[in-house]
Order: C-alpha cells, then structure tokens, then sequence
C-alpha cells in the first residue's frame, strides 16, 4: 500500500484544512477529489483556499486540477480513491457517521485517515471492521500545510504496523512531510503542549504588565523562534480556535494540575467579546491602520502605537548561541531575564513532566516543536544547552549524547539514522577554499558549499571556485550554508569600484562571474537552490547542466532595482534559451527588465530561470539527497547555440519596453538600464559577442549617477531606490 505521486486523493471536508491539504497534495501533482456537504460547499471552500494569503496554491493551474463534488451526490467518487483523506468538522460523531457512508465504497487496497488536532482515535473506529481499522489512522496536519512540514500521525491499536510503515514511507517520500508518530492522547504533541505555551506566555506577559512588542522580542529569534514570537503567533492561529483547543484539554486531562495556565487570559477575554479573533478577523493583539501596526495595550485593553524595544539582556547577548544567551540572560535583572525565569523554566519542566505520557521519545517531542512551530531546538535540546544548573534544577544525564538519545527507562539508545534527511553540516568537509567548502556527500559525489553570508559570490570567490573546478571530475552539487542559497554578488565590490572610478576592476570582477559559469556548464554539476536565489547567485545556478529547486525558492534577477543588468551572463543566459523563438525572447526580456522575482520555483520556468530539465524538489529536508541522485545521473550536454530570429527583433524588445513603461513601478532611470539589455539581447551574432557586450553594458551602467545612487541606497537601507 505504498504508491507514488500520481495517487488519486479524495479529500472530504472542504473547510479550512480540508482544502488546504486538497491544496498541498494538487500542488505535489496528486489527482485530487475535493467533496463537501454539496458540490457548491465544495466549490466555495477551493475558493477560499484559491484566495488564501500566504497563497495555498503554487498556480490557478494546481487549484484547477482539483475535482469538486458533493457527498450528497458525488460520494460515490470515493470508490476511484487510493486514499480517503477524511478531514470533516471535529465532531465525533459527524466523523463516525461519515465513515458508515464510505466504508462500502473504500477499495480494499486504500488508505483511510481522518484529519484531527485532538480527538481520540480510537472512539473514531468503533463500529467499523476489522479490514476499515487495520488502514485507518490519524493525522493532524499543520495549517497552513503547504508551509508547515510537520505531520503528527497517530495510529490505533487496530492499525496494521505494516501499513503504518507505509503512510509514514508515502508521507514522507510524495507528500512532502516529515512524519512523527505520537500517542492517541488529548492534543497528541502539538497541541498539549505547544497550546499550552502559548497560553502560558500570555499569562505571564499580563501578570509582568510587559508590552506585547517587548514579549515578542524576547519570545522571537531571541529564543531561538519564529519571528511571530508570542503574540502574533497568538494573531495567526486566533483566540477562537486558541479558547476551543484549551477547553478540550482541560476537559480531557482533569488528572493535569497544571492545566490551569489553559483559562482563558483577559486579554484573549477582551478580545473575543469584540469579535477580534487575530489575523483573520483584521485585529487581535495588533491592528493595522494604514501603513501602521498598532499593538493592544494589556492593561487598558486600548490600541496604541508600538513601543520601541530596548531591554539590555537582547543587546547584550543576542550574537550568543542559543542555550548561552539564555543561560546568561537568565542571571540578569531585566525584563527578559524576568519572563524567562516565570515563562521558560516551568515550559521546559511541563516537557519533562509530559514527555512519557504523550510521546514515544525525547527527540520526536523536540521535532514537533521544531518542524511544526518553528523553533531552533525543542525543550530537550534547549534544556541540555541552557545547562539543568543554570534552570536551578537537580543534576541528570543529558537528553542527548552524540547520536544516542536518553529514553524513559533512562538508558541511551540510538537516534533515527535518516541519511535521505541529511543536512549539509552532517557531512564531512574534504577540502576548503575562499569563501567554499567541499563535503562528501557519498557515493562519489561531492557538495560545493559556499561559506560567505548568505551565499553572496564574490570575484575571489568565483575565481577559487573556478580554479579548484578546473582541477576536478565527478559528480557535483553547488548548494549553500548559509539559510538561503544566494542573494547574489556582492553589491560592495561595484560600489567600491565605483567609488575608485576603477572599471577594470568591475569589468574584471565580471569576467570571474562569467568565467565561473563557464565553467559550472561543462561539469557534472547540479545547483540545488532554496530560500532566495538572486542575481549572481542564480547566474551561477542557470550556468549548471541542472538545477534542482525547492518548491519555495524565491528566485530572480532584480539587478535592475540596483541599476545594473544581469552580468553574470544571465542576460545572456536568458538570450540563449530563447533560441529563435521572438515571444519567448520578448517573454524572456521582461523578466529581466521588470527585475522579476518569483514567490515559488514553479513560476521559475515561465520566466526563463529554470529550464523544462531542471527539477522542483517539494521536500525542503530532501533537497540534497534528491539533488545528489540527479548528479550522479546527469550526462552533460553542449550548451544551446546562439541563433538569431528572423523579423523584427528590436521592435519585438522595443515593445517589452513600452509595455514596462505604463506600469506603476516604473522609475525614469529604469528605461536607461532596459536599454542596455535591449542591446545585450539583440545586437551580439554569438554567444562570445554576446557575454562580452553584457560586460560592456554592465561598465556603461556602473558609470552613470543614477546607477552609483541605486547601488549605494541599496547597501544603505536594503531597499530599491526609484530614481
């Protein structure tokens, strides 16, 4: 029972987490069903998802793959179904009702799971037969869940272990999600304790009377979270659906003394007694007027302008790594030493308290936490890096020892061997270079990893990396350390230049760029790219014989923004992809011109950034592994030749340019810099004319004021200047 990604899906239940995950799995290329009460339920809930922000789909074409119907007409559907993915309202008995209609039309051969954020399993299958139980098990998905890679699965006592392997094999290879298994408690993992932390905080921060601004500051990257911290993530998920999980829990768990923290704080009271539910109600813990973030005032229940931050123990500490900032911040006297010692402590002591009864080992607690809320480590992690002294607790063994993990008896056995998870830093480094490192991925295949802030490149760079490539054969993967792939060249190196007046150094530090593409077209080489790959960065990515993309990447070539045009023979690059072919030549001008930048990789192939060859990788954990089968499988072909168009090709840009003009980001000086990729695009008869005229369009722009001006604003504030 194991089946690849053209599996046929039917979704029921059209709500909120129905169509997203309808969504998530038309997205991976699932033949989803979507049914509702009635086809037009149906309908209007994959309008809600298609009009969801951040966006549930990657194109119009995924949400129109997706066939609506409704189980008053349409239930019969369920029979072409290989898994009936049952994600109803959370009633019980709704749910058990629904599973007395399906169960005769469920093909012997599928899978049956229902979505749920708490209910019991095990009451969902009373009734049902021993074939319906033995493949059906829970799952709570995370919302939104193209977004959140976490899958809590949950079996029941009548659930074949064998089958059970295969849902987690099926989720974890095509559905893109990195599976635990959690016990058939109330709120499994996530909900019993990641509500009550966020409950927990909330408390704490009315009892401190601390702004909201300055608990978020301390409960954000500080503690090693989300930026959201405490009470925007409270905003996100909503009072009313914070107020129902906490009710549940407390009804459930009546033998739990510290269950209290889950009442309902004033501060939520308030705000559900004036309908403002959080972000989906346009007011919670802040409200936007205008371009401002207004933050609710904790004491007098008043909307009132942010306060600045100033609190000693984040700017003293914050460069830290994670468990010292805490350990040393814990000893201060400020107001974030304060919180931590009345919220952190007793959150990782009801860890402590908890982790036998609802999970099956210290690191799949951790992993929840992690993979669906977004934090650096879990509690486990988090208290072996703090140190148990510095939390005033009692002297114990580790949680974690190298690759054992301490489990309940109080013995070490070893942690999940996952090497198709395998992250970059696991791997061992052979060699080293400027600004790169080499890693031995296995299997003759090796990782060239760039090691400078944000993958940025560099001519020092380009030219190590070069020579050390010109030095070797096999199979290759240019990927990065850093949390994005690139944000491309180093913008400073062409300020400085221009500041010097010194063109020979740009137009040097271009034919490194260049040289390194070159270079990167003739070898065995796939770019796994993720996060933002920009500029040079994706220069370099397009220059590879494959690219291998996670579905999130944000990729583009914004030189524009700065001036410039692409010069890392992207332009070119773009040029030659387009063949002879005049719209795809216009198609592919635009891009460049208007510095576009895509919100997923899938959109990457319409503008010219990725080829009909190169690869999306939906699973963010898997990008390397997938990525190194691809390089030890990729012939390497002669790259596309330069062919000139017959017709009109000047006008064919001419016109790009024109249609750019009436837009409403069009800044005067961006005509001066279209013109220069006009002229890179259309003039040159080969591709060595060509990448040499990018060069000299790239000088001419790097002379002129309005250039020097972009570049420097951009380098000061981060922002485009419209000049």
């Amino acid at each position: 029972m194991s089946f690849p990604a053209s599996t046929k899906v039917c979704v029921i239940g059209a709500g909120t987490m129905g169509s997203g995950i309808a969504a998530l799995l038309a997205n991976l290329g699932f033949q989803v069903t979507l049914l509702d009460q009635t086809a037009a339920s149906a309908k209007a809930g994959l309008d809600r998802a298609r009009n969801m922000r951040p966006p549930h789909f990657y194109s119009a074409n995924h949400a129109e793959s997706i066939r609506v119907g409704g189980i008053d007409e349409n239930l019969d559907w369920v029979r072409e179904a290989d898994w009936v993915c049952e994600a109803i309202i959370e009633k019980l008995d709704a749910k058990k009702n629904l599973y007395a209609l399906i169960e005769p039309l469920v093909r012997p051969e599928a899978l049956v799971s229902t979505n749920t954020s708490g209910l019991q399993i095990e009451l969902l299958i009373e009734g049902r037969s021993d074939d319906f139980c033995r493949k059906f098990v829970g799952t709570h998905f995370f919302n939104p869940p193209r977004y959140l890679k976490l899958l809590e699965l949950i079996p029941t006592s009548r659930t074949d272990t064998a089958i059970l392997q295969n849902y987690v094999e099926f989720l974890e290879e095509h559905v893109a999600r990195r599976v635990v298994l959690a016990k058939d408690t109330p709120g499994f993992i996530a909900n019993r304790y990641g509500m009550w932390s966020m409950f927990h905080a909330t408390h704490i921060a009315e009892k401190l009377q601390l702004p909201i601004e300055a608990v978020d500051a301390i409960t954000g990257p500080f503690l090693g979270r989300p930026r959201s911290g405490s009470f925007r993530l409270n905003d996100l998920v909503g009072m009313d659906i914070m107020v129902d999980i906490a009710a549940n829990l407390r009804e459930r768990c009546p033998q739990d003394p510290r269950t209290d923290a889950l009442a309902t704080p004033k501060s939520i009271e308030f705000l559900l007694s004036q309908g403002h539910l959080g972000a989906k109600s346009g007011m919670g813990f802040y409200r936007k007027e205008g371009k401002e973030l207004l933050a609710l005032d904790l004491t007098t229940h008043a909307y009132r302008q942010q306060l600045p931050v100033s609190i000693p123990s984040l700017e003293k500490f914050a460069k830290m790594p994670l468990g010292e900032r805490i350990r040393a911040t814990l000893t201060e006297r400020d107001e974030a030493a304060e919180f931590l010692r009345l919220y952190l402590i007793p959150t990782l002591r009801y860890a402590e308290e908890l982790r036998a009864e609802i999970s099956h080992s210290v690191e799949d607690f951790d992993r929840v936490m992690m993979w669906g809320f977004g934090w650096e480590m879990g509690p486990f992690a988090l208290i072996d890096a703090i140190g148990r002294d510095a939390l005033g607790w009692s002297e114990a063994p580790p949680n974690f020892q190298g690759k054992e993990q301490l489990d309940f008896t109080g013995i070490y056995v070893n942690r999940k061997v996952e090497p198709q998870f395998a992250t970059i830093h696991e791997f061992p480094v052979t060699e080293t270079g400027e600004g790169f490192n080499v890693r031995d991925l296995g299997d003759g295949v090796r990782a060239i990893t760039t090691t400078t802030k944000m993958g940025t490149y560099n001519p020092a760079v380009c030219r190590a990396l070069t020579a050390w490539l010109n030095g070797t054969t096999g199979p290759l993967v240019l990927t990065s350390e850093a949390k994005h792939f690139s944000l491309g060249f180093d913008l400073r190196v062409f300020s400085e230049a221009m500041a010097a007046k010194d063109m020979d150094m740009v137009n040097d530090g271009l034919l490194a760029l260049q040289g390194l593409a070159d270079t990167l077209s003739k070898k065995q080489v796939v770019a796994a790219i993720f996060g933002y790959t920009l500029g040079g960065g994706l220069e370099m990515a397009m220059g590879c014989p494959q690219v291998i993309a996670h579905s999130e990447s944000m990729i583009g070539l914004p030189e524009v923004r700065v001036g410039l045009l692409p010069g890392g023979a992207g332009t070119c690059e773009l040029r030659r992809r387009a063949g002879s072919n005049l719209k795809l030549i216009a198609h592919y001008a635009k891009s460049a011109m208007s510095g576009a930048v895509t919100t997923n990789a899938f959109e990457g192939f319409g503008l010219g950034y990725l080829r009909a060859s190169d690869v999306i990788a939906p699973h963010s954990d898997r990008l390397l592994h997938d990525a190194k089968q691809l390089a030890l499988n990729l012939q390497v072909q002669e790259p596309a030749k330069w062919e000139m168009p017959e017709g009109p090709l000047v006008g064919v840009v001419d016109r790009v340019i024109d249609e750019l003009k009436t837009g409403s980001d069009w800044a005067p000086y961006d005509e001066h810099v279209c013109e220069a990729i006009k002229w890179t695009m259309t003039k040159p008869g080969t591709w060595t004319e060509a990448v040499a005229r990018e060069r000299e369009e790239f000088v001419k722009l790097c002379q002129h004021g309005n250039t020097v001006l972009r570049v420097q604003h951009m380098l000061d504030v981060g922002k485009p200047l419209r000049n």
